[in-house]
């Protein structure tokens, strides 16, 4: 509990002491006057205070004026009654700032849990230099650095192992409980925590471009980025708040009045009293809080399985999810691929391969990476020349001064080179020397395990149809999308071809539905901009598809993909659970009020009863299902 809380607490239970005495001892007079309006003040006046300044600043219509009209009426009917009854205009004050400490402690709760989850921002970082370990703040760490990381401490930075082997504890990341095994040459995000072995780590990108800087601001911005529910709450409490107002005084105004036309005695204090707890009723505490409260548990409750979601209008787009459309490679495949065949024409295999690894040897794709890894020596760049990439084809590139052409099918037909097919199924890596089929490699890329579970239970929770757009033969896609059940696939495309296929699905559903692209490479960005809400890999994703997306999946498993859907729905039907049931007892405890059946006491559950419901059914939002 912080100190705030701590003194409000003091003051709610000194406030009850007096409360319960001045209603036990016989005190009576002027006396007994003095000390209810300190009482009053005691626990009212920074609510006073709050809706005096509001007034200075033309703010006048928000709960703090409100609660200090309806009180200090209420005291001053007392006085014109001369009843010498204060207690209602205490209790409201001191029920009301009963709930706003609960509110503000479940607030605390919700920032808690989630600064703990997001604690992962390292202090320093240790710099070998000349053989000694230097303190430095990871800030001034410049990129290819050479970092340590002992048993315990938090990777700094994003970096390869150089040298080592530990255990990661990566739950900050992907609230994955399980520690994952880090070697020499093994990526090392920053935000992990190093369990076991002392780790040499080679920087690859400064601080602030790094995975812990990324989440942190992803975290710290998805605040600014407000659902249509928390708009229209907004735009509903300044309509609401002056209506609410306005009624109050007609009801304290024209019965007395209409009374008084028709020849019958006024009866002022009583229908001053009815405008008065229809003020306090009438605060729209509930919504104004319970709202934007429930979106924050959830994107709270999403960040502990690993799921970073950039705002809340994205958690309430993520719950209207109906189609989801995936990339192939890395996102529903492992993206690790591996060469399990060289079949060659008229040259040796291994001259094959070799040629293919140093026409990709600039290139980062995952088949690249794979043809350099077969090929397994030193590559000598300054035997490459003129490389020349072909968009969604291949390479082009003079090795040793040769001619040298390294892609798929569609790269051989423009460059009208006659090629061989494969019986097997895979991806296939066509060559071609000084203008002549030198042969094929073939490549396979595995299905993660958990992607076929993934589509069907997508399926169970709503989703209507799971498409899947790959560049890979349509051979490849085919047998992919038939293994875990996808409605439909399409082949062969290029980047641009991802985009028109994202567009014609977009034009052909209804608006109500919405699309999801779930990819991790760069030339995903466009696609992930482009649907109605972007889903990128974050582990093995690019810089780019992270930054166009609107979530992040830490953890590449497509199965995050499914807990995030489900949270956003749990988190959507607490708002609405919320919006329906404060609206619905407030609206009934102002026409009771009206009428003269509620008092005060009502008055007290409409706001603070009420507030404190929703509140706690907010902060269920935080819980993983």
């Amino acid at each position: 509990m912080s100190l705030k809380q701590k003194k409000m607490l003091a003051r709610i239970l000194a406030t009850a002491v007096l409360f319960i005495g001045l209603n036990v001892l016989p005190i009576v007079g002027g006396v007994r006057m003095g000390l209810y309006l300190a009482t009053y003040l005691l626990i009212g006046y920074d609510i006073l205070k709050k809706a005096w300044k509001g007034i200075l600043h033309g703010q006048v219509f928000d709960e703090n004026f409100l609660m200090a009209v309806a009180t200090v009426g209420a005291i001053a009917l007392a006085v014109y009654e001369k009843s010498g009854d204060y207690n209602e205009a205490i209790a409201v004050m001191l029920f009301y700032q009963i709930g706003e400490l609960f509110q503000s402690y479940a607030v605390g709760k919700s920032r808690r849990n989630i600064s703990a989850l997001m604690d992962i921002r390292p202090d320093y970082a240790n710099v070998e230099r000349n053989g000694k370990l230097e303190k430095t703040d990871p800030d001034e760490v410049c990129v290819g650095s050479v970092i340590v990381v002992q048993p315990g401490e938090k990777i700094p930075i994003d970096g390869v192992v150089l040298e080592g082997n530990s255990t990661l504890n990566t739950s900050a990341l992907t609230g994955e409980s399980l520690p994952r095994k880090a070697k020499e040459g093994d990526e090392a995000l920053s935000g992990c925590i190093n369990m076991t072995g002392v780790l040499k780590v080679q920087t690859t990108k400064e601080f602030e471009e790094s995975t812990v800087s990324k989440i942190l601001e992803l975290v710290e911005d998805s605040g600014s980025r407000k659902s249509k529910s928390e708009n229209f709450i907004s735009k509903f409490a300044r309509v609401y708040t002056p209506g609410v107002c306005a009624a109050a005084l007609l009801l304290a105004v024209l019965p007395p009045v209409a009374g008084l036309l028709l020849g019958n005695s006024p009866e002022w204090g009583v229908w001053l009293y009815r405008a008065l707890t229809f003020l306090v009723i009438s605060c729209p505490c509930a919504l104004v809080i319970s709202i934007p409260l429930s979106f924050f548990a959830g994107i709270g409750g999403a960040g502990k399985e690993g799921i970073l979601i950039k705002g809340s209008n994205f958690m309430e787009t993520l719950s209207k999810t109906k189609i989801v459309v995936f990339d192939k490679t890395g996102t529903l495949t492992q993206g690790v691929f591996e060469v399990n065949g060289i079949h060659h024409n008229q040259m040796e295999k291994e001259k094959v391969l070799e040629y293919a690894a140093l026409a990709e040897c600039s290139s980062s794709h995952p088949i690249s990476l794979s043809l350099k890894r077969a090929y397994g020596k030193e590559i000598d760049r300054s035997r490459v020349t003129e490389v020349e990439e072909v968009s969604g084809h291949g390479v082009l590139a003079k090795i040793d001064g040769i001619d040298v052409a390294v892609g798929n099918a569609k790269l051989m037909e423009r460059l009208s080179v006659s090629y061989e097919d494969c019986h097997l199924d895979g991806t296939l890596i066509h060559v071609a020397v000084d203008g002549k089929y030198a042969g094929h490699i073939l490549i396979s890329d595995m299905v993660k395990p958990s992607s076929k579970k993934a589509v069907l239970e997508l399926k169970r929770a709503g989703v209507k149809r799971a498409v899947m757009l790959t560049g890979d033969a349509e051979s490849v896609a085919d047998k992919v999308a038939a293994e875990l059940g996808l409605d439909e696939v399409y082949a062969e495309l290029l980047p641009a071809d991802k985009v028109e296929q994202v567009e014609r699905l977009l034009a052909g559903k209804n608006e109500k539905e919405k699309l999801a692209f779930v990819g991790d490479g760069i030339n995903d960005a466009p696609a992930l901009t482009l649907a109605d809400i972007g889903i990128a890999m974050g582990a093995m994703g690019s810089d780019a598809a992270i930054e166009a997306a609107d979530v992040v999946l830490m953890d590449d498993d497509p199965m995050k993909l499914l807990k995030g859907i489900l949270i956003s729905k749990k988190c959507i039907a607490i708002v609405y659970e919320n919006i329906v049931f404060a609206l619905a007892v407030k609206f009934a405890c102002l026409a009771l009020g009206a009428f003269g059946v509620g008092n005060m006491w009502l008055a007290i559950f409409a706001d603070v009863g009420v507030m404190v419901i929703a509140v706690i059914n907010a902060v269920r939002a935080l819980k993983r299902e």
